[in-house]
């Protein structure tokens, strides 16, 4: 599953990918965590837009979305049968922006945090989908979830699952869902290349969604590791700093 992430590419940076018009000012975010409010890219009459959206989709036909279980992920096994999923993966496919994600590894009665994020520098896509829910009263709200899938052998060992990652060179394959239909974009639901991401170890401070600094991505420090040693991080460039901006999220 993917049950945070992390967003630190500087706007400019990620709108250059996702090509939208639309030019949002936004903070780095290093704990995303579910019914926040987050970015996504979605085609609307054929041209694509940013949105922001809650975390954890709702389905249009829930009476009461605080009797329904929050659907932050939908397996990309199921996607095309199960009923909370279906008619948005026909209709309303969309793109996480995201540069790196979180995963907790099992071992024996706790969990280890691992941060997990592509090899070169830039933000990348997770495949999502989105929904409008409407109240009782006409308030909508918009959500979303994330796609997942079985992990590739580099994160196996980490977690079973992963998030679905959506090359630039496939984005509207996904997102033009007016001509291209679910079980096209479904071909799409594949783990991620062997080389896409590396993973090392971090502190559990990362656990509280409240915190959200750059030093939940640092390595956990060698004398705190566990007998399994961690995958040493390739040395990177720091997110470019956005000084003054307004805050959207």
């Amino acid at each position: 599953m993917c049950g945070r992430y992390i967003i630190t590419s500087a706007p400019e940076a990620i709108r250059v990918l996702f090509q939208y018009g639309e030019q949002p000012n936004f903070p780095a975010r290093y704990n995303v965590a579910p019914t926040q409010p987050v970015p996504i890219v979605r085609v609307e009459a054929g041209v694509r837009r940013f949105a922001l959206v809650r975390w954890g989709l709702i389905p249009p036909w829930v009476k009461d979305p605080r009797g329904f279980a929050l659907l932050i992920n939908a397996r990309g096994e199921t996607v095309l049968d199960k009923p909370a999923f279906r008619n948005a993966m026909r209709r309303r496919r969309c793109l996480f922006p995201a540069d790196g994600f979180y995963e907790w590894k099992p071992d024996g009665d706790r969990k280890r945090p691992y941060f997990i994020r592509p090899r070169s520098a830039g933000p990348i896509a997770f495949a999502g989908l989105w929904e409008t829910w409407m109240g009782p009263n006409g308030e909508e709200v918009e959500t979303a979830c994330i796609v997942t899938t079985a992990a590739n052998r580099t994160l196996g060992s980490i977690h079973e699952r992963m998030p679905v990652v959506i090359a630039p060179a496939a984005f509207d394959l996904w997102l033009d869902c007016a001509e291209v239909d679910a079980t096209t974009a479904a071909a799409l639901i594949v783990p991620a290349p062997e080389n896409l991401f590396e993973a090392y170890e971090i502190s559990p401070a990362v656990n509280r969604t409240a915190n959200d600094s750059p030093s939940l991505i640092e390595p956990l420090a060698p004398h705190l590791e566990a007998a399994a040693p961690a995958v040493k991080p390739k040395p990177r460039p720091k997110p470019k700093k956005d000084d003054g901006q307004a805050s959207l999220l």
